[in-house]
């Protein structure tokens, strides 16, 4: 009859990580004091032993026929407040649709009128504090939806691996998809839904509104930062996730070609490789440039090489993100928790600066590791990795250990730049009119900028230790904050596009070289210190200073004359060029697909990093 002390403990627990104090007090008290009355199938189990004169706000329902929404000048007063009143109580509300009220009752109240015929059951009003994936919360991304945005009206086209059908991706309980347009530019398969498992994951991240994990039956909530938002689906990657230039170069037209007819502010690019030639002569980099100077934000993965050991990830960023203009991502670790305080940098998030061009990259970082989205059921990367299938029993309530129908986790920049591309479109919601400049700017002026000096992880599987410092060309500008950027007034008037670094092997400095159309130190708000914090050089020693023209030096900073910067290495002849070397056909890279052997995860494999 009585729930043992464990079982007591257990909901004392359960309600602590909801972090309501109030609860759990009153949670103590049940846990401390004897049961007074016998249990009531009529009650809540957090209400059985209840017997406070505290009075607590609960739900009644009552039995059919009970007239709640009373008829009568008098409404509700006519029906039930008197039955409250006289139990010292007070009717805060009336809930028609589950014929029931809201009230304030102590603990005899609440077990007198539990006695009575037409009441069916009374429960706690309580608070809704789902545990989100924690992406969404390291953001601020519920204060865009508390504050209405959601990135409804704004098309974001997916450039990818294809989405499946998917109910977190229609208009609520509506079977209407969000997706509302769909091609295929895969040779040979007019089909654009997903059969790699990749785009589908992404467009969980950018537009997912959790239809499949709501309600009372789920502990957790997998939830996209724009779930009010609309995908155009271009697909250009195969089965095995392999695609060409021309695939996307194709689609990044067709998205310009429909810009108009389904508002399309946002282009997700979560793919890559290897850098050839400057960003002024790559086809990639050059039809993004076309999307952004078409009112598009175009928002790139920076890659997953931040493992290579020769440059210590260091001028890994691939292409498209090594173009100036784009937003390009790099993954941050969520840790675990919903805080982004303890978050620290995935050490397979490559890099900058690009090669060929020295352009400090990446722009931003957000969540992507170990992220929980939507599933493209039998698809590759489904199949190939069942370690990263979602057992029921990690969000549903009972559930048991067989996989998911419905969600699947995945790690990498991929996932990182969903999430920017999110927040892109709650922020546009908001402010139709601003330019992929001036988003691009504002994103990285209100990024978080707190971060530890440096961070290592150790890989279980080779026992290589990676340490990474919290430098301009790791972090960027720093941690998209979505919250930041809604709250921000700040308007950029100039280009957006990211500096040069420049080496100076007289000086052993390295400068942050400024394009003369952009806002960076037009002025104190947009100054390098404001937008990319103060420390944006890392080393043991050495110093950094900013120069009267605002660019930033560091002496023998990040790396020593002999590394990076040294004559062998990121400018040297026989550095990242040779055969063998990073973008070698031996190398990182391997075969000549779009995404290489180790592009998608890193050399930590599927599982993510722990």
């Amino acid at each position: 009859m009585y729930r043992s002390l464990g079982a007591r403990l257990r909901a004392v627990g359960r309600f602590l990580r909801e972090g309501d104090m109030k609860r759990f007090l009153l949670l103590v008290l049940i846990v401390a004091v004897p049961f007074a009355h016998a249990a009531n199938p009529k009650l809540s189990p957090e209400l059985q032993g209840y017997t406070s004169t505290q009075q607590v706000q609960v739900i009644v329902q009552y039995a059919p026929g009970t007239p709640v929404s009373c008829s009568g000048l008098l409404g509700l007063v006519d029906c039930l407040v008197n039955d409250i009143a006289n139990l010292g109580g007070t009717v805060l509300g009336q809930l028609p649709l589950i014929n029931g009220i809201v009230a304030q009752l102590d603990g005899n109240g609440i077990h007198s009128l539990a006695n009575q015929s037409n009441v069916v059951y009374i429960s706690t009003d309580r608070p809704l504090t789902p545990s989100l994936s924690n992406a969404a919360v390291a953001v601020n991304a519920p204060f865009a939806w508390q504050s209405g945005y959601t990135g409804a009206g704004v098309g974001v086209a997916l450039i990818d691996s294809g989405v499946s059908d998917h109910p977190d991706l229609n208009l609520g309980i509506l079977p209407l998809s969000r997706v509302v347009y769909q091609q295929s530019f895969v040779p040979g398969n007019s089909s654009a839904s997903d059969q790699y498992g990749h785009g589908t994951h992404v467009a969980g991240l950018i537009a997912g509104d959790g239809l499949s994990s709501t309600g009372p039956l789920y502990t957790k909530l997998f939830k996209g930062i724009a779930p009010g938002a609309s995908i155009i689906n271009l697909r250009v990657l195969d089965e095995n996730g392999a695609g060409t230039d021309s695939l996307v170069i194709a689609a990044i037209n067709q998205a310009i070609a429909l810009k108009s007819q389904y508002n399309i502010r946002v282009i997700n690019l979560s793919l890559g490789r290897a850098v050839y030639e400057s960003y002024k002569l790559d086809p990639l980099c050059q039809a993004v440039e076309q999307a952004w100077k078409n009112g598009i934000v175009v928002v790139v993965a920076a890659g997953n090489n931040g493992r290579y050991q020769a440059t210590d990830g260091y001028a890994t960023v691939t292409s498209p993100g090594n173009d100036p203009y784009v937003i390009t991502v790099g993954d941050m670790k969520p840790m675990g928790t919903p805080t982004r305080v303890d978050d620290l940098i995935a050490s397979y998030s490559s890099k900058g600066p690009s090669v060929v061009d020295a352009v400090v990259k990446p722009d931003l970082v957000a969540p992507g590791n170990l992220l929980t989205s939507l599933e493209a059921p039998n698809s590759t990367l489904y199949n190939e990795y069942p370690g990263n299938q979602v057992p029921y029993s990690y969000y549903v309530n009972g559930g048991g250990s067989s996989s998911s129908s419905k969600y699947f986790t995945l790690s990498g920049t991929s996932m990182a730049t969903g999430i920017v591309s999110g927040v892109v479109a709650d922020l546009l919601q908001k402010s139709p009119r601003l330019t992929p400049d001036q988003v691009k700017a504002r994103l990285m002026l209100t990024a978080y900028k707190t971060f530890p000096q440096s961070s290592s992880t150790t890989d279980p599987s080779t026992g290589i230790t990676y340490t990474d410092q919290y430098d301009v060309f790791t972090i960027g500008a720093g941690y998209v904050d979505v919250e930041a950027a809604l709250t921000s007034t700040a308007v950029a008037s100039g280009t957006a596009m990211s500096p040069i670094a420049t080496f100076n092997s007289s000086t052993n400095n390295v400068y942050l070289t400024d394009d003369p159309s952009a806002v960076w130190n037009t002025s104190a708000t947009w100054s390098n210190a404001s937008v990319w914090g103060t420390s944006q050089f890392v080393a043991s020693t050495g110093s950094t200073s900013v120069s009267a023209s605002g660019s930033v030096s560091a002496s023998n900073a990040l790396w020593g004359s002999n590394a990076l910067w040294g004559s062998n290495a990121l400018w040297g002849s026989n550095a990242l060029w040779g055969s063998n070397a990073l973008w070698g056909s031996n190398a990182l890279w391997g075969s000549n697909a779009l995404w290489g052997s180790n592009a998608l995860w890193g050399s930590n494999a599927s599982a993510g990093e722990q």
